[in-house]
């Protein structure tokens, strides 16, 4: 999702261009919610399992965070490349040839004890999941209707959301008992089912309406708030996805928890971040920025504990919980600022702004791996975190001290 923590989030934006409809939703957004479940488990199911990656594939577990951070850079590369390769290809088509694609990486990820191919396959899993994002959500607005594509959406953020309180702490728990390919070859199969699915339910020649204008999405990159709010973003996810993605040897290891209990504490961690996306959905179209400074305090606090105290047991799994509400608070609100900052019809900018999600995960993962890597361990990672978010302040307060400026012309034009 995240993530993880992606394009999938534009619900909580799109909501303040038009009112979620009454209407039901038809029986391919549902569908398409939950493919949404399939591939947002896969982006941080390595982060529970990285003791038995490293082993099985005899790396280290800084080397292992590595599947971490090259899928991240898939995504970086993926959504945004594809939203625009495939606007003219038939939909039904893309998402198909997405999740076979997506199968196929698991699989070769599975079959495999040479980590160099588990790389090269977690980037191509990448790849299909930004492909999917891209076209998928197309397809829900326009299957659900103008009066409930934000509703529509929710439905798909939904489907991240739930992978991230069941579905990563399941596949963690199964990896745990079948080994590290196990929910590899689970996510396979649900992959390929969906892609069958889908075949029987989509029509098959439906495309892109209108003209491609690239010249008018890319004129809406010259916006400099808009950069602000990328920034922002890719801090963010850095500061605690990039603490998240080592949660198991900072658990174990350092506070010397039990194996078993790191699915439990992955659950708590996506009850933490569910609770966040809601307060966040919930109070960022007339907060936004009361909720992302709560969001960044919350974290700098968080990432002081965890690096002074993560060692006390207890401790660790009260502020790992923490750190998923606050990450997650200010994800909807990120999002929501993207769009008024590009305008809602923007492809281009809003497939970017999932990009800079990744960009942050990637960031944040590999400076990760080298804290854990270094002298500090288990310990630098937090640190790594603390810094992260100290930097985040800084474009945050800038967006701040300057909404009223932009924002009040705003308000004055909607109804």
């Amino acid at each position: 999702m995240s993530t993880t923590q992606t394009l999938s989030e534009t619900a909580a934006g799109a909501a303040i261009i038009s009112p979620p409809g009454r209407q039901r939703l038809p029986l391919i957004v549902w569908m398409l919610g939950v493919v949404t479940f399939v591939m947002g488990t896969t982006e941080m199911i390595v982060a529970g399992l990285l003791p038995q990656v490293a082993s099985s594939l005899e790396v280290t577990i800084a080397q292992a965070g590595l599947l971490i951070t090259v899928f991240a850079l898939g995504m970086v590369i993926g959504t945004p490349v594809m939203a625009i390769a495939t606007l003219r290809l038939p939909r039904r088509a893309t998402l198909i040839m997405a999740l076979l694609l997506f199968a196929v990486a698991h699989v070769a990820a599975a079959s495999t004890d040479v980590f160099a191919v588990v790389l090269v396959a977690r980037f191509a899993a990448a790849v299909a999941t930004g492909t999917f994002w891209a076209i998928g959500a197309v397809v829900a607005a326009a299957a659900a209707g103008p009066g409930a594509g934000a509703k529509a959406m929710g439905i798909m953020v939904g489907g991240v959301t739930l992978a991230t309180v069941l579905g990563v702490p399941i596949g963690t728990a199964a990896g745990q008992f079948l080994g590290w390919q196990g929910p590899f070859w689970g996510l396979a199969f649900l992959a390929t089912a969906c892609a069958a699915l889908l075949w029987k339910v989509l029509p098959g020649n439906k495309t892109s309406e209108g003209e491609t204008n690239l010249r008018a999405e890319f004129s809406r990159l010259r916006n400099a708030r808009l950069w602000s709010v990328y920034v922002a973003t890719a801090l963010i996810q850095a500061a605690f996805l990039g603490v998240y993605s080592y949660i198991a040897p900072q658990l174990t290891e350092r506070a010397e928890l039990a194996e078993a209990v790191v699915p439990l504490i992955m659950i708590a961690y996506g009850v933490g971040a569910l609770t966040g996306t809601t307060i966040g959905g919930r109070f960022g179209d007339r907060r936004p920025y009361t909720v992302i400074g709560a969001a960044v305090a919350g974290l700098l606090i968080t990432m002081t504990v965890l690096l002074l105290w993560g060692g006390n047991a207890p401790v660790a799994i009260v502020f790992f919980t923490l750190m998923g509400m606050f990450g997650f608070a200010a994800n909807p609100t990120l999002v929501s600022e993207a769009l008024r900052a590009a305008g809602p019809d923007g492809v281009l900018p809003i497939a970017l702004s999932n990009s800079f999600f990744n960009i942050g995960v990637a960031v944040g993962s590999g400076l990760g791996g080298v804290a854990i890597a270094s002298s500090l361990a288990e310990q630098g990672v937090p640190a790594v975190g603390l810094a992260l978010t100290i930097a985040a302040a800084v474009p945050c307060i800038g967006l701040g001290l300057t909404a009223k400026k932009t924002q009040r012309p705003r308000r004055h034009t909607m109804t």
